[in-house]
């Protein structure tokens, strides 16, 4: 639920762009720019904010972060300035940046490595609904009610979840935890895995952020068919993120890769196909249903390999795909206005492809066989489970 409230939240200003701005006296680009300084924010904050609060026990850490969400949600729902929302908006960038720097090793922690894959991809499934029904939830409720109503509410449900933490979530110091480092950790592997994740997020959103002029320009579907393409596209992404989640603890390679290959093909497949509208709709669900799937495996990943702790290691990732994100929407918007749409999906196909390669780099038998002989596990890995909630 933290995780759906998250991701609605961030993408909100896109579904209220229009009213927000109208009601605030600013031009759309001003209030786009929301979601573009949010992202900045947990680029630039997630590492410092997880070294400054790594001995503060997981859930007084969860308690406060989403209260803090919830408090600045409402100061988002009740700003009579720009100014005021802009700065409730940098403060639940802080907020996201931090949980979802603890989140993965929160809630891995009472499992042993062995169930690890069940629990990230029940994890990751808030996040990936999160465009399907809690932005469009929230883009009705303000057309109904004014673009206020919708904060508010997710402000009301932040404050839920973290009443639920503070009485649920047992107590305990986060280098206890059964997930608090990694069960292999391998500090050139998390190296591949974070540079393939900018890589790859970087090549998915060069194209679709710009989805919308692609199957308008270039595939020729009507205006009105966006949406319900759109919530396609993320239905699939919800079924891929299931489909990756039963096989991360059996098949993680192939779990690991095939996300990062399906994006690829689909994305370079459009390149020629575009024009054709059951071709393009098809590749574009796929591209999303793959994308979706690739950061649980992402995650599932890095409780693996992190060379320490798994909250560092966890906000390093976050960075990236942050990165990702605000290094494909600016490559997108360069190429966009010369050359259009079209492009964009080669281009991030090719991209995708960099990413594709080093996971089977780093998915070397040899490699894993040799790392295995040469390096055993220092005692300090080895960690421990948490206290239960009895204890």
């Amino acid at each position: 639920m933290a995780a759906f409230a998250f991701v609605t939240t961030e993408l909100l200003p896109i579904g209220l762009l229009t009213l927000m701005a109208d009601d605030l006296g600013r031009s759309r680009s001003q209030v786009g720019q929301l979601v573009s300084w949010y992202a900045v924010v947990v680029v630039v904050c997630s590492v410092p904010l997880t070294r400054i609060t790594r001995r503060i026990p997981r859930r007084t850490l969860l308690g406060v972060t989403l209260a803090v969400f919830a408090g600045a949600n409402l100061v988002a729902a009740l700003a009579p300035t720009f100014g005021v929302l802009a700065g409730a908006r940098l403060l639940i960038g802080l907020a996201q940046a931090l949980f979802w720097s603890i989140a993965a090793a929160a809630v891995n922690d009472p499992f042993p490595p062995a169930s690890r894959g069940r629990v990230v991809a029940v994890f990751s499934v808030g996040a990936a609904l999160a465009p399907v029904l809690g932005v469009p939830a929230g883009t009705w409720l303000g057309q109904q009610a004014g673009w206020r109503s919708a904060f508010a509410v997710v402000a009301v449900i932040g404050l839920a979840i973290a009443v639920a933490v503070i009485a649920l979530v047992p107590s305990y110091p986060p280098e206890s935890g059964g997930a608090a480092r990694g069960s292999a950790p391998d500090r050139a592997a998390f190296q591949r895995l974070v540079a393939a994740t900018a890589l790859a997020v970087c090549g998915y959103l060069t194209f679709t952020t710009y989805v919308t002029p692609f199957l308008l320009d270039v595939t020729g579907v009507p205006s009105t068919a966006l949406a319900p393409l759109l919530f396609v596209s993320g239905s699939v992404g919800v079924i891929g993120t299931v489909l990756v989640g039963r096989q991360l603890d059996r098949r993680p390679v192939v779990a690991r890769l095939a996300p990062a290959a399906v994006v690829a093909v689909a994305l370079l497949a459009l390149y020629p196909l575009g024009t054709v509208t059951v071709a393009a709709v098809a590749l574009i669900a796929a591209a999303g249903g793959g994308y979706s799937a690739y950061a649980p495996a992402a995650q599932h990943r890095m409780l693996q390999v992190a060379p320490g702790s798994t909250d560092m290691a966890s906000a390093w990732l976050g960075t990236a795909f942050n990165v990702g994100i605000a290094g494909g929407s600016l490559l997108g918007g360069a190429v966009l206005p010369g050359a259009g749409a079209r492009p964009l999906a080669l281009i991030g196909g090719v991209l995708v492809v960099g990413a594709l390669s080093v996971l089977i780099v780093d998915a070397n038998p040899w490699r894993a066989s040799r790392r295995v002989r040469h390096r055993p596990p220092h005692p300090r890995d080895q960690a421990t489970r948490p206290p239960t909630s009895r204890s």
